[in-house]
């Protein structure tokens, strides 16, 4: 078989908005972070959100009550046939099922209650609802934007084919996976697990994840950046274990997503595609090498594209989907979370199932470190603020900083979005798979840590 030959002009354009789309997304920058009062380790999307929300973060909130409010009002007028979208599109976003219109009826509701500081203390306050809108809903609001705006530079030029192609021998054997995910564990891993449930939803959408593929990446490969795992282990005052403490989560992160995707409920998950879709076709061709194969993907890919109009037309729609759909979510699942972490002692009870095993791994402290186990699942920083609170030993504050990270999935964000989005995953299954990821976590972080910390 004769391989194909291409101009530059061809080459030029996968290359140029590929490597653009790598620098936006997956490239460390440095960052002086004023919190920790030395510099942090960010990529460009992430440093060009934050410089715009430090700038116009006082109208973030108003921006986000009319979002959610828009969202809300436009699924009541067709809810109740009022208003009939013309076009799929209008109805993607406003024809939504009983569960998703309930959950935005919620969202407009703590939504307004903290705009407008009303209602009962353990909604609007700081550590709940107000922080959902003013700490996370802010960043998100700007993150969605210009991520929906920039990620066709990944998905629309080629180079998903490209890397799909190289390290398809790779992804598929240890995480099975398709090859071109590994763009999306990059882009989580480097950048935020936002950015890697926003691609990997779109890329369900478009037929290139079945259901079981989309399930894993997104609740396997949603990782925490380098400065939020800096800033929780600050408040476990143990900053000066940074290296092995990082080294530990990227470890027991690879051992997680080798193990947890062979066991239900992420096993049993079908290979079904959207709209009746097949599986990619990632065999290459007699008489080609896998770069030459990759090469041919990624020019085929990029020389469909339409063009800047569709450029545009797709970071638009992109955007709009996460604002009216995600935010809502985002907004009354976080709200709640929040409030049954802080005011109700629902995961101190059911964390006393881990008290056993904690003292079978002999760490100091079980009783204490149990209420740490599930909390967690609200909020990936709360178990660090309770482990500075009330627990002494060293070896089990930097268990506990550990196993926080590792555990991935938290409502009042990751687990927020992947439900708020069209990936095939319920409330039940994401809380399971967080069980599965906090033993296995805890058992291969406490046997490091004894090594690491010489106990």
């Amino acid at each position: 078989m004769k391989r194909k030959s291409y101009s530059i002009g061809n080459i030029l354009k996968f290359i140029i908005p590929s490597l653009i789309g790598i620098i936006i997304f997956m490239l460390p920058i440095k960052e002086f972070d004023p919190e920790i009062n030395q510099d942090k380790i960010t990529i460009p999307i992430a440093y060009i959100a934050s410089f715009i929300q430090n700038n116009i973060g006082d109208i973030l909130p108003v921006l986000i009550l009319a979002i959610i409010l828009i969202s809300t009002i436009g699924a009541l007028l067709v809810k109740f046939k009022i208003y009939m979208p013309k076009t799929s599109y209008g109805g993607s976003l406003f024809n939504i099922s009983p569960v998703w219109f309930v959950t935005r009826i919620f969202a407009s509701i703590f939504v307004v209650m903290c705009f407008f500081k009303i209602g009962p203390e353990y909604i609007i306050s700081g550590d709940t609802g107000n922080f959902i809108l003013n700490d996370l809903l802010t960043t998100l609001i700007v993150i969605f934007v210009f991520a929906g705006l920039l990620l066709p530079l990944l998905l629309d030029f080629g180079l998903l084919e490209f890397v799909g192609t190289l390290l398809a021998k790779f992804m598929r054997p240890v995480f099975t996976l398709p090859g071109r995910s590994a763009v999306d564990c990059f882009t989580s891993w480097l950048g935020d697990g936002t950015l890697g449930v926003m691609l990997t939803s779109k890329q369900y959408e478009e037929g290139f994840y079945s259901e079981r593929e989309a399930a894993v990446i997104s609740t396997t490969f949603s990782a925490v950046s380098i400065t939020f795992s800096l800033i929780v282990l600050k408040q476990v005052n143990l900053a000066n274990l940074f290296v092995p403490y990082y080294l530990t989560i990227c470890f027991v992160g690879v051992i997680c997503a080798i193990i947890v995707p062979r066991i239900p409920p992420l096993s049993l998950k079908k290979d079904n595609y959207i709209n009746y879709g097949t599986a990619l076709d990632e065999s290459i061709p007699e008489g080609e090498t896998y770069f030459s194969w990759a090469l041919s993907q990624a020019i085929t890919k990029a020389e469909s594209h339409k063009g800047i109009g569709e450029f545009m037309k797709n970071g638009i729609k992109n955007a709009l989907d996460m604002w009216l759909a995600v935010l809502p979510v985002v907004m009354a699942f976080g709200t709640i979370a929040l409030v049954i972490s802080n005011y109700t002692p629902v995961f101190e009870i059911i964390g006393k199932p881990f008290i056993p095993l904690l003292e079978l791994l002999k760490l100091p402290e079980p009783v204490s470190a149990s209420k740490t186990m599930l909390v967690g699942f609200t909020d990936m920083f709360i178990p660090s603020i309770i482990a500075s609170n009330e627990i002494k030993s060293e070896i089990t504050r930097f268990v506990i900083a550990t196993v926080s990270v590792t555990q991935l999935i938290y409502m009042s964000e990751v687990g927020a979005l992947i439900i708020g989005s069209k990936i095939p995953i319920r409330l039940h299954e994401i809380f399971i798979i967080f069980l599965e990821r906090t033993v296995i976590s805890l058992v291969v972080v406490t046997l490091v840590a004894r090594f690491i910390l010489h106990l």
